[in-house]
């Protein structure tokens, strides 16, 4: 695959940074910048390559989902200790239609605390540019919690972290030899079919007769600070699965979706059925389930027929 040294070594410095504790490996590894953080609003970006991107050139989605999620958490994560754990409630995004190529920033805000709630339920919204065009904008809520048993939260990264060390393969970690096993055989694959990130990331949707499937393999490579399936890696499995159920001749304009369980388990699996199918708008609904068939995330895309010129 071209670029193929290049995204090894990309790899390799996602995993060296993620010896630092305090993020995760996607994090690390796709090179998000933690740009600002503060109470009233909060800021990052990563710059973008074959890495991240489709066969179209386009970041993939569970890419941008990411970032969203984050920026969305930051903005709340302002006006908590840096090292709480949020968890993802509910996101909401629309889309634009812009094309996503190029340098992606997010700006998200501060809406305050869940008045009432008898749990400290925090809400933000978001705002995601893409080669200097608005790629999407939407809002999410979270709770905080205490981590899991036995696992110690360190402070979220607040500033861009410096460059990786060099790493010696035969010394990997197995959870770091994991995740360089599955690159390796991303870079194989994709030199017949599809992107490397979606292959990567496990996002290879096959469509059904009433909509669509995938099977996407839990571990480090997604897992999120305490070892879960990563909040907006979810909705990007979830949308593109959505996405799967329909022609490419449909468009992928919003998506609302609500976190219900941890993301636990060997493997995700991700099942779409379209609800709508009218000439200019459809609908679908999807399901992530995970450790013994528990849903972990419902969702509700709407996608818009593509224009002809």
């Amino acid at each position: 695959m071209k670029d193929a040294t290049a995204i090894r070594q990309r790899v390799l410095e996602g995993i060296a940074r993620n010896r630092e504790p305090g993020f995760h490996f996607a994090g690390n590894f796709l090179g998000v910048s933690f740009d600002e953080v503060t109470p009233a609003q909060s800021r990052f970006s990563f710059e973008t390559g074959p890495h991240c991107e489709e066969a179209d050139g386009q970041v993939n989605l569970g890419a941008i989902a990411l970032l969203a999620d984050i920026t969305l958490a930051g903005a709340i994560r302002g006006n908590l200790a840096p090292e709480q754990r949020l968890a993802t409630v509910s996101m909401h995004l629309q889309f634009t239609g812009a094309p996503m190529h190029g340098r992606v920033e997010a700006t998200g805000f501060f809406e305050g605390f869940l008045d009432g709630a008898a749990g400290q339920q925090g809400l933000s919204r978001v705002a995601v540019m893409a080669g200097g065009r608005k790629a999407l904008f939407g809002s999410g809520a979270f709770m905080a919690l205490s981590p899991p048993p036995g696992v110690t939260l360190h402070p979220m990264a607040r500033e861009r972290r410096a460059a990786a060390g060099v790493l010696v393969e035969g010394e990997l970690t197995p959870p770091e030899a994991d995740i360089l096993a599955r690159a390796d055989h991303a870079l194989e694959e994709a030199t017949r079919r599809h992107s490397f990130i979606r292959l990567f990331w496990g996002q290879d949707p096959k469509r059904t007769k009433t909509g669509a499937t995938c099977t996407m393999e839990n571990g480090p490579h997604v897992g999120n600070r305490v070892g879960h399936f990563q909040g907006g890696l979810q909705l990007g499995l979830a949308a593109t699965t959505a996405m799967a159920a329909l022609p490419d001749s449909w468009m992928l304009s919003g998506i609302s979706a609500w976190f219900t369980s941890p993301g636990e388990g060997p493997a995700m699996k991700a099942r779409s059925r379209i609800v709508h199918h009218g000439k200019l708008t459809a609908v679908v609904s999807t399901e992530i389930a995970g450790k013994e068939g528990r849903r972990v995330l419902k969702a509700v895309t709407t996608h818009a027929l593509r224009r002809h010129d």
